[in-house]
């Protein structure tokens, strides 16, 4: 309370611009330095040769300076608002000194001017803390003997665009502007009546591209949009200033969100709510147009439902990790949580290779949940103060009755799974286009050898009819054509013929089926084991799929090497997302594997980058 009181007593005399809210952030991203510091050195990543290379050249940088100044092992924040009248970012990171830093700016101030006389008046020194704002830049520096924070209210200064009346300003209502043109149009038109012989022209339109402008109704103009464009950043300065001050005068306090994970290395959140309403006061500016916009959904509805996004990303010795956390509402969370707890159709797995593939992804999600929980989404969309409440029911009552939850579910459960084996050459029968001696367009058939991708995919449907009339109709068709217990699906011996097979709730869409093995192996057991805990899993083998194109001869020489490198660097990329959601959170996490633990992935990074530029 007591920083409530310090801004409004401070702010008050600037109602007009708004105030920044520090427990409401649109954004807000913390470099946990205390955790990261003990996995790498910044010193080490500052000083890679890839890095340092930017000290000489046009960039100058003495990164043994940035090395010295801050306090890397100490948490660092960068947050801001888009969506308050006076929106704004603020940067606070650990310094060693006031004193240090001061010395800092003056050395940057000498080496930028090529003098050693440095305006020092342009650093304001308070009791508690001092500011520095460089010429030109509305960016303010302010720091004390622990903090430095960088602080900018990026509100702009907008303008109609230039008629012959000039600039208008976006504080002038536009109806103030309407009615001038209105008064100016109704002088026009009385003079035409009184003195028909005289023509004069009719005033520009609104927002007319090319007017004729009087010179000195323009430069008059112009001298009064460059007035209130001053007046305007005048007050956002001292609105700035203001608001340093009331950062440090009674003790400077550390951003901090409960947003934020700790344990990461970097973690940030974004306000989904406040995004989508960024977003929509663009849409709503167009929407008043139509007559069929309080049939569509409401941007404050689809923010209610998420609250907010996370990415938090870890930097191991053997891996990078990023997870993606989304924060729902606690009603939209139990209705997630019914879609990503599935049991699996145990009769897909007779599909799933005996070994590791080169690739693969197995998602599944409970369709019927899905179905079931659509309307009521629908109605929350769709809960706009235009509609009245039968509107809203006449919705709802319209996708109950359409869709019928129990048997749409059946035609696919939300059983899916993908994957890619490597690759074959094969012999594929093309057709080219010739033209003859009077340049009539002639069709030719010739064999080619073509590499192509090893695949299947598997989904169950359950539904008793759907599956088997389909395939019926497509044999009828001339699409499909069968072989046993197999069909051919036509036209498609450029990728070695695929196939489908439907065997009970299962069917099966591959050009191989040299891979299975009705559901025996390791790469079985361990798929059911991840799928246990996670809705998705998925995995490509970066080593083998670098190999393959190596072999294949896609690649030579030079290229070849640094592929080569990259197989040797890495072993896989992996995602996987959990189905049971905590604190009514999803996570979707992204992990990239390294072949090697002698040193911090980040480090292993820019060799390899150093090493493929070369």
């Amino acid at each position: 309370m007591k920083h409530f009181y310090v801004y409004f007593l401070l702010f008050s005399m600037y109602l007009s611009f708004g105030q920044v809210n520090p427990n409401q952030y649109d954004y807000f991203v913390q470099f946990n330095g205390n955790q990261l510091s003990k996995k790498v050195s910044v010193a080490d990543v500052l000083n890679h040769p890839l890095i340092s290379q930017y000290k000489q050249g046009k960039a100058n940088l003495d990164l043994d300076e940035y090395i010295a100044l801050f306090k890397w092992d100490q948490k660092a924040t960068f947050h801001g608002s888009f969506t308050d009248s006076l929106p704004y970012y603020q940067v606070t990171i650990p310094i060693i000194g006031r004193q240090a830093f001061k010395k800092f700016i003056i050395e940057k101030e000498k080496k930028k001017l090529n003098t050693d006389l440095v305006e020092v008046s342009a650093i304001q020194d308070f009791a508690q803390y001092s500011v520095y704002t460089p010429k030109g830049e509305k960016a303010s520096f302010a720091w004390n003997e622990n903090y430095l924070v960088i602080f900018e209210y990026t509100k702009k200064f907008k303008t109609f665009p230039l008629t012959s009346q000039g600039y208008v300003s976006v504080t002038e209502p536009y109806q103030e502007y309407d009615e001038k043109i209105s008064e100016q149009n109704g002088v026009i038109n009385q003079e035409n009546d009184e003195q028909s012989d005289v023509i004069i022209e009719e005033a520009p339109p609104r927002y007319n591209t090319s007017p004729v402008i009087d010179i000195d109704e323009y430069e008059g103009s112009h001298e009064e949009y460059k007035k209130e464009q001053a007046d305007f950043d005048y007050r956002l300065a001292e609105k700035q200033r203001l608001y340093i001050k009331a950062l440090f005068e009674n003790g400077f306090t550390v951003p901090s969100s409960n947003k934020i994970n700790a344990t990461a290395d970097i973690s940030s959140w974004v306000n989904y709510s406040s995004v989508m309403s960024s977003l929509g006061s663009a849409y709503n500016a167009f929407s008043q147009f139509s007559a069929y916009n309080k049939f569509l959904p409401v941007e404050k509805n689809i923010g209610d439902m998420i609250r907010g996004i996370g990415l938090d990303l870890y930097f191991d010795n053997d891996n990078a990790k990023v997870e993606e956390v989304i924060e729902y509402s606690p009603e939209m969370a139990v209705a997630i949580q019914k879609i990503t707890d599935r049991k699996i159709n145990k009769n897909l797995f007779n599909y799933f290779p005996a070994d590791k593939p080169l690739g693969y992804m197995s998602y599944h999600l409970n369709t019927k949940a899905a179905l079931e929980t659509f309307p009521s989404l629908t109605a929350s969309l769709f809960q706009n103060p235009k509609l009245v409440k039968e509107d809203i029911l006449l919705i709802t009552d319209l996708i109950s009755t359409i869709v019928d939850e129990q048997a749409t579910s059946t035609l696919l459960d939300g059983d899916l799974a993908m994957f890619v084996y490597g690759t074959k050459e094969v012999e594929v029968l093309t057709k080219a286009y010739e033209y003859g001696d009077n340049y009539e367009e002639i069709e030719t058939e010739k064999k080619i050898k073509k590499t192509i991708p090893l695949f299947s995919a598997a989904f169950t449907s359950t539904h008793p009819t759907f599956g088997d009339k389909l395939i019926q109709l497509g044999v009828r068709k001339g699409i499909l054509i069968q072989q046993g217990e197999y069909y051919m699906i036509a036209r498609t011996e450029e990728y070695g013929t695929i196939f489908i097979k439907k065997d009970k709730d299962v069917v099966v869409v591959t050009n191989t089926f040299d891979y299975f093995n009705g559901g025996k192996g390791s790469f079985v057991s361990e798929t059911k084991k991840a799928l246990k805990k996670n809705y998705m899993s998925a995995k490509l083998n970066l080593a083998e799929l670098a190999t393959i194109y190596k072999n294949e001869g896609k690649m030579t020489g030079v290229k070849s090497e640094k592929m080569e490198r990259v197989a040797n660097q890495f072993n896989d990329v992996t995602i996987e997302s959990p189905k049971k959601l905590i604190d009514n959170k999803l996570i979707f996490g992204f992990k990239l594997s390294s072949s090697k633990s002698d040193k911090n992935i980040i480090l292993q990074t820019l060799d390899l980058v150093q090493e493929v530029s070369k």
